[in-house]
């Protein structure tokens, strides 16, 4: 869409008409021939034609493969159609989707594989949890719950810090969490390279739009399918939750004197 935006201001009324659309529903030019996002826009099939040409191609055809190649991208854009856009989606709409996205979530997600990365999250050297856009709110819940029962536990990067500055210190005794939701990073890729090279141990959370991801001891894929324009994170909270308390369970006596000297500390200090 970004053709499109550059585009905008200099556009005649239908065609103006028809860019600003796309902006909003850029995911209706990958669903329908030009003849209907004619009628969906307002326009006429010319203006259509005319609008693709002054994007730089050849025809809609190749417009159209190059929207489909962006949706890939994961913006939850891309998913709304123009005909719910009216819509307002009921709070028992919303909720039951939550239900089933949990439902989804835990079913593809065996005790054994919580039980088995909450062991190593509790035996490694040092916990690294990372995270961006939609995902950094997720590491850092999930960093600063853990840090009741993990002493050695850092979200990365920091403000003004670049992730080499801590990737270069990985360790093959170490566990990596990292937060791959919607819309993921162009640098995931490589994160994953430098994750695999440093030998440690490596949890991967995404949505279920992730392709599996081979490398990763643990890839746990949550369901975050929305009636409306947001993606539903229920199911991701919900994960970090189960980890977090699995963590909190097999620390035993040790994890129990951690959360009272932090408690008797907040109480000397005054602080709560």
């Amino acid at each position: 869409m970004s053709r499109v935006r550059q585009v905008l201001p200099d556009l005649h009324p239908a065609e103006r008409r028809l860019a600003e659309f796309l902006c909003d529903f850029p995911g209706e030019l990958a669903s329908y021939s030009a003849q209907e996002l004619a009628a969906l826009a307002q326009v006429s099939k010319a203006t259509v034609s005319r609008f693709v040409q002054r994007l730089g191609y050849d025809n809609y055809e190749e417009a159209r493969r190059h929207a489909r190649e962006e949706r890939q991208t994961g913006s939850r854009l891309f998913l709304t159609a123009a005909a719910d856009a009216s819509e307002i989606q009921s709070v028992k709409a919303q909720v039951a989707q939550g239900i089933a996205n949990l439902e989804a979530t835990f079913l593809s997600i065996p005790d054994q594989r919580i039980q088995a990365a909450a062991e190593a999250l509790l035996a490694a050297r040092k916990v690294w949890v990372i995270g961006f856009r939609a995902s950094q709110p997720f590491a850092a819940y999930l960093q600063w719950q853990l840090t009741q029962v993990i002493e050695e536990i850092v979200a990365i990067p920091g403000a003004g810090e670049t992730l080499g500055e801590h990737l270069v210190s990985l360790h093959k005794n170490d566990v990596v969490i990292f937060f791959g939701l919607r819309r993921r990073i162009s640098q995931a890729d490589a994160i994953i390279e430098a994750l695999q090279k440093s030998g440690s141990r490596f949890i991967y959370v995404t949505d279920e739009g992730a392709a599996f991801e081979k490398s990763a001891d643990w890839h746990f894929q949550c369901q975050t399918l929305a009636p409306g324009p947001l993606f539903n994170h229920t199911a991701v909270m919900a994960l970090c939750h189960v980890l977090i308390t699995r963590c909190l369970e097999l620390a035993g006596a040790d994890g129990r004197r951690r959360l009272r000297a932090i408690e008797a500390l907040n109480e000397t200090l005054d602080e709560l």
